[in-house]
């Protein structure tokens, strides 16, 4: 039977995080870690409808979510979800922590991955991270021919929607919020990958060339300049 403690928001003041953990002791831990550092939770022991229902009915900011479930794997319930056009950032919590594990967490949605044992305060400083990167959008941008509309997280161009990838979004919009201003490596680095497994320089020159790639296939609009030794400067 779900451990389940529904939260009724009225007026939202306070971050919402669902937790699926199948261990009761580290999920009612969880609960009470997340609650008195400010968020509110819904806690389940097992996947199940209710847990889509929440998601439905409950403006959930964060999912935390296990990959060992009985009778389930997270991870595939998280890929059944954005199948479904469900946005919701998600970390998942697991014992899963060989480097093929982290990696296809990665490919699987992940905005961050945190492996058993782990350390509160750690883990509460990453909640709180992307949380931070994921809701720090303005409803609706647009520059030269882009725009961008946050109440679906798309970016049109020409008003043809783009499709981009979780953090191909997130870097776009860094770019977009800081028109005409050098951006170091270093600085994409901690605006956007954040406290992310693959934190590395030569990571951001990848994730910049499959952008461009996305949005200027011809290169004839220029939307980002390399700056050699300096950065990328979004004109």
């Amino acid at each position: 039977m779900a451990h389940v403690k529904y939260v009724k928001v009225k007026m939202k003041t306070k971050k919402l995080i669902l937790i699926v953990e199948d261990e009761e002791d580290i999920l009612e831990l969880l609960e009470y870690t997340l609650e008195k550092a400010g968020y509110e939770t819904i806690g389940f022991l097992s996947l199940s409808q209710k847990v889509t229902k929440v998601l439905d009915e409950e403006p959930v900011d964060l999912i935390l979510m296990d990959r060992n479930l009985p009778g389930a794997e997270g991870s595939e319930f998280i890929e059944s979800i954005k199948a479904k056009g469900y946005n919701n950032p998600v970390i998942y919590v697991t014992a899963k922590d060989k480097e093929k594990d982290i990696l296809e967490g990665f490919e699987k949605h992940a905005d961050d991955y945190i492996t058993k044992p782990f350390n509160l305060k750690e883990l509460t400083a990453r909640v709180k991270a992307v949380i931070k990167r994921s809701s720090n959008e303005v409803e609706l941008l647009k520059i030269r021919d882009i725009t961008y509309k946050a109440s679906n997280k798309t970016f049109f161009i020409e008003d043809k929607a783009v499709e981009l990838t979780h953090l191909e979004h997130d870097l776009l919009l860094e770019f977009i919020k800081n028109k005409d201003i050098l951006l170091s490596r270093e600085h994409l680095l901690e605006a956007v990958w954040e406290d992310s497994f693959d934190k590395k320089l030569k990571t951001v020159n990848v994730a910049i060339k499959r952008l461009k790639a996305k949005i200027d296939s011809n290169g004839d609009k220029e939307y980002i300049k390399s700056i050699r030794g300096e950065g990328y400067i979004f004109c």
